[in-house]
């Protein structure tokens, strides 16, 4: 069976759950082979080996926090060139995206950006996307070299499958582009205790009609309650109600959580972009002909100020 390379998203060695659901679509389409770079790289092994990866490729050098995303572009056409595999598979963060677009163009090769699946094919892995502001659903391959593919969070589910975890030390030789841009500094994201919002499996999010910033507090009760990311519209956003970071839309943060709660969104094709490949939606709004009831799995025609706090006491209830 071929192999397939999967980037590996870590921080000092504790890997991301997005690269454990690669490594899941992997395996569909071949032998996982885990490329793990930079400060701790060799403590992925044990994590990437529970899930799946026949062999982690490691290289540590300071270069990899030290520049942007060169030096792991450097990294990964090494690593193909050792193992010739049938894809490459990177998360579809923005660094995930810019390095799969570097890689894709030094190999010659084509590039699916934000698939939701990945399945084999007989003339290569097929993958799903949701185009056109999600209005449409496609299947696509690359019909030139090796196809690098990034894949959305939250789009397989992370499956055991122990496998020998073999590791092996990847010769990288840097290239003169890798020193081309310095990092200078770095501010750490302060917590809210809450998860990341592109990877969470629930998300709770809040709009035009949650009036106001300080009623975002029952949009972040019942995300609590749930254990969900927070979530706002650009219409919340652009108000200054909250933090542009937290904006899911076209112009904003694309997801695909489990459950996605919606409050207070109208539901304009902007917002719908972002979270209309998510599992299960639900909606709450007081407007009956809102467009975003036509997209949810339940709606809930109510004003939110009641709805939602009833919602989050009965959760909360019902958890003990």
């Amino acid at each position: 069976m071929a192999e397939v390379l999967v980037y590996v998203d870590h921080v000092d060695g504790a890997v991301r759950k997005p690269t454990l659901e690669l490594l899941t679509l992997a395996r569909r389409i071949g032998e996982p082979v885990a490329v793990a770079l930079g400060n701790g790289a060799g403590d992925t092994a044990a994590t990437l080996a529970e899930h799946g990866a026949v062999k982690v490729l490691t290289h540590e050098a300071a270069d990899y926090a030290d520049y942007l995303v060169v030096p792991k572009v450097d990294a990964l056409q090494a690593a193909h060139e050792a193992v010739s595999p049938a894809a490459v598979l990177v998360p579809s963060s923005a660094e995930g995206k810019e390095i799969a677009a570097r890689l894709a163009l030094r190999l010659g090769s084509g590039i699916i950006t934000d698939a939701v699946d990945l399945e084999a094919g007989d003339e290569g892995p097929v993958a799903t996307q949701s185009v056109f502001a999600a209005s449409f659903t496609t299947k696509s391959r690359v019909s030139k070299g090796t196809p690098v593919i990034t894949v959305k969070p939250n789009s397989a589910a992370v499956e055991a499958a122990p496998a020998a975890g073999a590791v092996e030390a990847l010769s990288v030789s840097f290239s003169a582009q890798a020193t081309g841009t310095k990092v200078t500094g770095r501010t750490p994201r302060e917590s809210t205790g809450r998860p990341e919002l592109t990877e969470a499996a629930i998300v709770v999010s809040g709009g035009r009609g949650v009036n106001g910033a300080e009623n975002f507090a029952i949009i972040e009760a019942l995300a609590d309650s749930l254990g969900a990311a927070v979530g706002a519209s650009r219409a919340a956003v652009d108000a200054g109600w909250y933090p542009h970071t937290n904006q899911v839309g076209q112009t904003g943060k694309s997801v695909s959580p489990q459950l996605y709660i919606a409050n207070g969104i109208s539901g304009a094709i902007q917002h719908r972009a972002g979270m209309q490949t998510s599992k299960t939606i639900v909606a709450v709004n007081k407007d009956a002909e809102a467009p975003i009831f036509d997209l949810v799995d339940y709606g809930v025609v109510g004003d939110l100020f009641d709805v939602v706090p009833a919602l989050t006491e009965e959760i909360k209830t019902r958890k003990g």
